[in-house]
């Protein structure tokens, strides 16, 4: 993409020493993060993501199909929500830390490598939550987990702030270092002291403990509407010299682009990976049951899994589409504020939905009574999924000038081309979602085809945007009053760079 670009914010940038330094740093044992922030980041879309299992994996005959296994379904969807969010959580303040530490030596990544380790044992202790909920040792286990997270990027912050070569460069060469870790210690500890208090009620009255989790998710979101409020009610009061603006949770705080872009990624990749994971579990035929009841016909016994197979290929369509969509949209960002993240994580959180879509269609693909139900469901899921997409480009619309390339801002070559491609999967879903409110019967088949043809409709999207682009410079082409003029012939949508 040409055109200017507008740098990323110093302290979102990692790793910007010639050569020459980093060989001298590689020397003295100090490392830059990258190589670490890409193997946290896979990590954590990884334990992310792979909460939807105990959904998907859920034992449901269609016999059993009832209110009751819909209660069930449903309570543990909510988990893997919850579950979802609380990682990307820790997986933003993650974010946050190192955006302050721009340099690691042996020691941090250790410590690094302790906290993964104990935010892979959340989905465990999620587990224990969703299948015992009248025993507190689940909820007790979870907040000791956060605690255990909390307490490491504490030591993380103050082994870095005891080497201040490891800080990135403006902290390092600030005067109030000591104030700046004090800061930061308080924002890291936050969470960890409501997890404290929730672990002390889960021994008497778990409910409570519920609420306080629940906080530690909306935290930065609540501290914001109280500072609003309260600037609202005292009046803007000027910020003290030594504030660290970067290190706050300022909905408006730009995140870091790439590494927003790296677990959105990870999340993509691995759900496509679970779609195939289950056709290799469930859809290959026993080779006895080829030999007993195909007579040895391998390519009978398959045509067996003939709905499973096109629920796969239109899973894969859609998620691969959404991607596509969400590719294109941060294409177009310049860096991500964090609302905009807010939106991200529960457009992801969706998309980690998309297995349990895949598995309600072809797991009663036979059963014509429950194909209305799971059709709905695929649509909610892809409702949801595409809508944050949608909410992530309006909320950048706001402030246009900072977060957006002139292309895709309004009136620029690409806004268009942008808010039709972003408009489709809600618009699509929400027109399928409506017609089994209409008809008694919808064919998952029929569905899945729609899946699959659903990039024919992005090909047709661009190819009418360039005619009605050609369409505009033509008429404005027609109404110049001076066919010499040294006008730009290109319409006002059009500018010529990004």
């Amino acid at each position: 993409m040409s055109g200017p670009q507008t740098p990323e914010p110093t302290l979102s940038v990692q790793g910007d020493s010639p050569m020459g330094t980093r060989d001298e740093d590689a020397a003295d044992g100090i490392q830059h993060s990258h190589r670490m922030l890409s193997f946290s980041d896979a990590l954590l879309s990884i334990i992310a993501t792979v909460m939807i299992l105990p959904v998907t994996h859920t034992e449901i005959s269609p016999e059993q199909f009832d209110k009751s296994i819909q209660k069930l379904l449903a309570t543990r969807i909510a988990v893997y929500l919850m579950t979802f969010l609380i990682v990307t959580v820790a997986w933003a303040a993650h974010t946050r830390l190192f955006q302050v530490v721009g340099k690691i030596d042996d020691t941090l990544a250790l410590l690094n490598l302790a906290c993964m380790m104990t935010i892979t044992f959340l989905p465990f202790t999620f587990s224990l939550m969703v299948t015992f909920p009248d025993v507190p040792l689940g909820i007790f286990l979870f907040c000791m987990c956060v605690i255990a997270i909390g307490a490491v990027q504490a030591l993380i912050v103050v082994y870095a702030f005891h080497f201040p070569y490891l800080l990135n460069p403006q902290i390092e060469r600030a005067p109030h270092r000591a104030l700046y870790r004090q800061h930061i210690l308080r924002i890291v500890l936050r969470g960890p002291a409501l997890c404290f208090l929730a672990a002390g009620f889960s021994l008497f009255f778990y409910p409570l403990s519920y609420l306080l989790m629940a906080m530690v998710i909306f935290l930065p979101y609540v501290s914001k509407a109280s500072s609003w409020c309260k600037g609202r009610l005292v009046g803007p009061q000027e910020p003290p010299a030594h504030s660290v603006e970067f290190f706050t949770f300022d909905l408006h705080e730009p995140l870091s682009k790439e590494r927003v872009e790296a677990f959105s990624d990870g999340v993509y990749a691995i759900v496509a990976t679970l779609l195939i994971l289950d056709i290799c579990e469930d859809n290959v035929p026993d080779s006895k049951d080829v030999r007993d009841k195909f007579h040895g016909s391998l390519v009978a016994a398959l045509s067996a899994y003939g709905p499973h197979f096109l629920a796969y290929f239109g899973s894969f369509a859609t998620v691969g589409l959404l991607w596509f969509a969400h590719h294109s949209l941060f294409l177009h960002i310049r860096k991500a504020t964090q609302s905009m993240g807010l939106l991200n994580t529960l457009s992801l959180a969706f998309v980690g939905g998309l297995p349990l879509a895949y598995q309600q269609t072809s797991a009663f693909a036979r059963q014509p009574r429950d194909e209305l139900e799971s059709v709905r469901v695929s649509c909610a899921i892809i409702f949801f999924a595409s809508i944050f997409q949608f909410a992530i480009w309006t909320t950048a619309l706001l402030q246009e000038r900072e977060t957006l390339q002139p292309c895709a801002r309004f009136g620029g070559r690409e806004h268009a081309f942008m808010f039709a491609k972003l408009a489709l999967y809600p618009c699509a879903s929400l027109l399928a979602f409506a017609s089994t409110c209409f008809l008694s019967r919808v064919s998952t088949a029929i569905f899945h085809l729609t899946q699959i043809a659903v990039p024919l409709t992005f090909l047709l999207l661009r190819l009418l945007v360039r005619l009605a682009s050609a369409l505009l410079r033509a008429l404005r082409g027609l109404a110049r009053p001076a066919p010499g003029a040294e006008e730009d012939v290109r319409a006002p949508l059009l500018p010529s760079t990004c």
